[in-house]
């Protein structure tokens, strides 16, 4: 028997980031809408934890015990007396390393997985609680839709999105590292006096109208110049987009992924082309949101299904 759950990617359409907390984190006011690009985690029984992965720079994904997937089954099993002998899977299709959750997906995923294969019978609060220990963005990637994260960006309010809202990705050539960015966010924001971090209402109310160009004047990231500072050729990808017709343009979270947000799906469709033509980025995507969070998609009652690694 396995089980197989779908995740999805996530983008921030407002990151606002407060000073830098004596635990060495900062508090967040999150706004996070989960987008159709998705890793599928299939979990398997096996002699032991195993980690394999297939799909676009799957050799970058840690296959030890450090992937979020893996440390996800090491703690439900852990809570729940259950020897976590599994062959974990992942099909990956969110982009590594792109500030797009998708090793937090991948954790979620596998802990629904898990659960499901298990028969733990968790609460969706035990859930919840397991993600948050695991990584600020993995409880947002096991709810999906839309949320608002403060905290560290893992105590969420879902929020209501009265529409579909369609982006492009553009993928950068090499990886940021996200402590790395909030490092030059501190280095940035010496002798600053940062302000504690709000949602914004305007771009709440964007998102309950379905209303694009509403949103598109309220989306920031304050992360964005320290990304920029690091990676500065990103500035070349946002101005593409933005020359190409995005209605907005931002650094996706911690980076390099860049994000552009478009009228429609034919608006996004010229975008992603124009990027794709830019030679500023090394890949490009389209997606819409909101989508679903961690969803079992196959639970096969027989069959031990062996994925290739």
């Amino acid at each position: 028997m396995s089980v197989t759950v779908r995740v999805p990617a996530k983008v921030n359409v407002q990151l606002a980031v407060g000073a830098a907390r004596p635990d060495g984190f900062h508090d967040l006011a999150n706004v996070f809408l989960a987008v159709g690009l998705y890793d599928e985690v299939t979990v398997t029984p096996a002699d032991g934890l195993r980690v394999t992965c297939a799909g676009p720079d799957a050799a970058q994904v840690p296959l030890d015990r450090t992937n979020l997937a893996a440390r996800a089954a090491v703690a439900l099993a852990e809570r729940y007396g259950q020897d976590p002998a599994v062959h974990i899977h992942i099909a990956k299709d969110i982009p590594v390393a792109g500030g797009m959750a998708g090793g937090s997906a991948d954790g979620a995923g596998a802990l629904v997985a898990c659960d499901a294969l298990w028969g733990t019978g968790a609460s969706r609060a035990e859930l919840l609680d397991i993600c948050a220990e695991l990584g600020s963005d993995v409880p947002f990637s096991l709810v999906g839709g839309a949320a608002l994260g403060v905290g560290r960006g893992e105590k969420l309010t879902a929020l209501e999105v009265g529409g579909t809202f369609h982006w492009v990705f553009a993928m950068a050539a090499r990886g940021l590292s996200t402590p790395a960015v909030f490092r030059e966010f501190d280095r940035l924001a010496e002798g600053v006096d940062i302000p504690e971090p709000i949602a914004s209402q305007p771009l709440l109310d964007a998102l309950a109208k379905g209303d694009p160009d509403a949103l598109a004047a309220a989306v920031s990231n304050d992360l964005q110049p320290a990304a920029l500072s690091l990676f500065p050729e990103l500035a070349d990808t946002l101005t593409a987009g933005r020359a190409a017709g995005a209605l907005a343009a931002l650094v996706s979270g911690s980076g390099p992924t860049t994000a552009f947000l478009a009228r429609d799906p034919g608006a996004a469709a010229q975008v992603a082309q124009a990027l794709a033509a830019s030679g500023t980025c090394r890949t490009v995507r389209t997606a819409a949101g909101p989508a679903a969070g961690a969803t079992v998609i196959a639970r096969p009652s027989h069959e031990v299904h062996e994925n290739p690694s």
